[in-house]
């Protein structure tokens, strides 16, 4: 009878050496997935990084299209901006005061 278990030590032994080898494999796999994805998002952070440093993606948006019509459509987006406002203070208020 002791013949016969040796043979089903020696197969467990191997289906758990190839359990830890695949589990090995698995998180080399995955380790160098996220380090590749890494050095792929530094690169692409690397490529805005010369447009950052200048501050030239922020002049782009800032420059009006036109001009002087800049201030007056900054004037009127304050004015609407302040009107909401006051008008979610109104009801900030009114929601305080029901019981």
């Amino acid at each position: 009878m002791g013949q016969h278990r040796e043979p089903a030590a020696g197969s467990l032994s191997s289906l758990i050496s190839g359990a830890v080898l695949g589990a090995a494999g698995l998180a080399w796999w995955l380790l160098s997935e996220a380090e590749r994805r890494n050095q792929s998002r530094k690169q692409r952070a690397m490529l805005y990084a010369p447009r950052m440093q200048d501050g030239s993606e922020a002049f782009e948006t800032a420059i009006p299209s036109k001009g002087e019509q800049s201030s007056d459509q900054l004037e009127q987006r304050v004015e609407q901006l302040n009107a909401a406002i006051a008008d979610v203070r109104k009801q900030l208020e009114d929601l305080g005061a029901q019981p």
